[in-house]
């Protein structure tokens, strides 16, 4: 994300003297993709433990990727009014207490309040977000700026996978697979804090983290002071969306995200069925772990592939062969559905920063503001998994795939039609 805009001061700087704050921020990469995409188990653990239909279960990922469409432009206003180092320093303090607020809501046994935790926690990733993007591209010289975030986004890969792989085992305990549907009143009430105060203990650790790491980045202000993050012009941002190239890469990362999102939402749902692997939660959990260290090969892979093909090209066969496992995985079973389903975190691994980069081709002067839309459109993680939810409630989960193929047909066209036309120069 650059909603910030770039950095005019500290670009250059000497590698050796950043190196020790290069690493901290990598990994915060780590820590905030991790916790994302713990979102993925928490789905599951909710919905059994307040009998949710998979709309109800959805709201889990609207709650949480709403905030990127509310707070992404405001967030690039705050760190041009506070800098990056009370920036990061405020978002690591939001991301906190919304951890916190975790324990309230477990004890609560509300639903409700577990969306209004998760809401407020996507407010402070999404600022930390427009913080240190551009803040680990001036740790350095510019001639290195790529592969420092490249190496960042690298860790936040493994961030996912991790936490998503012990994630799995912390929430979705064995409790998890007890059935609420016989208890009511004060029993119900006393079944559901019993079960989701492990959910409430886990954010409480995360919590702690989050404010020390905080902590660590107010004692390096002095450091942080010489990054100044420039004022994004957001008069006729919108106006840019008249660039079809552009306008169609924003719908891309909408329909991206939302069917990444989607997928993993309810992943540990279908791999439990009889028809696929009739997994335990716990065991769900881990293999869904997988989806994500798919992505995270891909992405090394990418790497290579795309310096030797077309990146339009190469999206459109990666989009392609995402298309094809999730129809391979609609129309299987036992295996064949659970792992072409799994694969799919291979296939999505290449398209957020090809995408990214196509749409804004030719852009110069208007990149930071076209770069907000994109960043704007992770909404897609908000509404796509609902609608996933709504056809799993009225048709199953094998239906339901029909979604994430519609996307990634969209996703395929924007690639063939990148490759074949050329950007028109900003």
């Amino acid at each position: 994300m650059a909603m910030a805009g770039p950095i005019t001061a500290g670009t250059g700087q000497s590698m050796g003297a950043n190196r020790p704050l290069l690493y901290l921020v990598v990994a915060v990469f780590f820590l905030f993709g991790g916790i994302t995409n713990l979102n993925d188990v928490l789905i599951p653990k909710l919905k059994g433990l307040f009998s949710l239909s998979y709309t109800e279960a959805m709201l889990v990922q609207f709650a949480f990727f709403t905030s990127y469409a509310i707070f992404s432009i405001p967030a690039g206003l705050v760190m041009k009014r506070l800098g990056y180092f009370r920036g990061i320093v405020l978002g690591f303090g939001i991301m906190a207490a919304a951890c916190l607020l975790f324990l309230p809501a477990a004890y609560s046994g509300l639903y409700g309040s577990f969306l209004a935790a998760l809401f407020m926690l996507g407010a402070g990733i999404t600022l930390l977000q427009v913080a240190v993007n551009p803040l680990i591209l001036s740790l350095g010289s510019p001639e290195t700026a790529h592969s420092r975030l490249t190496f960042a986004q690298f860790f936040n890969s493994i961030g996912v996978f991790l936490m998503v792989r012990y994630g799995a085992e912390i929430i979705l305990g064995e409790g998890a697979m007890r059935d609420p549907s016989g208890l009511i009143g004060d029993e119900l009430t006393a079944y559901r804090v019993a079960e989701s105060s492990v959910i409430g203990h886990a954010y409480i650790g995360l919590a702690i983290v989050l404010t020390v790491i905080a902590l660590f980045f107010w004692t390096k202000r002095s450091v942080l002071d010489r990054q100044q993050a420039e004022g994004v012009a957001f008069a006729g941002t919108f106006a840019l969306l008249r660039r079809p190239r552009l306008a169609f890469g924003v719908l891309c990362i909408f329909v991206y995200v939302g069917a990444e999102v989607g997928i993993a939402s309810i992943m540990v749902s279908y791999l439990g069925e009889a028809r696929t692997l009739a997994l335990t939660p716990v065991a769900a959990g881990i293999l869904l772990s997988y989806y994500w260290l798919g992505a995270l090969i891909g992405r090394m892979l990418g790497g290579f592939l795309l310096r030797r093909a077309k990146p339009g090209y190469l999206l459109a066969a990666f989009a392609a062969l995402a298309a094809a496992l999730c129809i391979t995985s609609a129309l299987g079973a036992g295996a064949v559905a659970a792992y072409a389903l799994v694969a799919v975190g291979f296939a999505n691994s290449i398209m957020f920063p090809t995408i990214f980069s196509l749409a804004t081709e030719g852009l110069h002067d208007e990149a930071p503001q076209a770069s907000g839309l994109l960043c704007t459109a992770i909404v897609g993680g908000a509404i796509i998994p609902v609608v996933i939810g709504v056809v799993a409630d009225a048709h199953g989960l094998v239906a339901a795939l029909s979604v994430p193929v519609l996307c990634y047909a969209v996703i395929g066209t924007f690639g063939v039609i990148a490759a074949r036309t050329k950007a028109v120069e900003a």
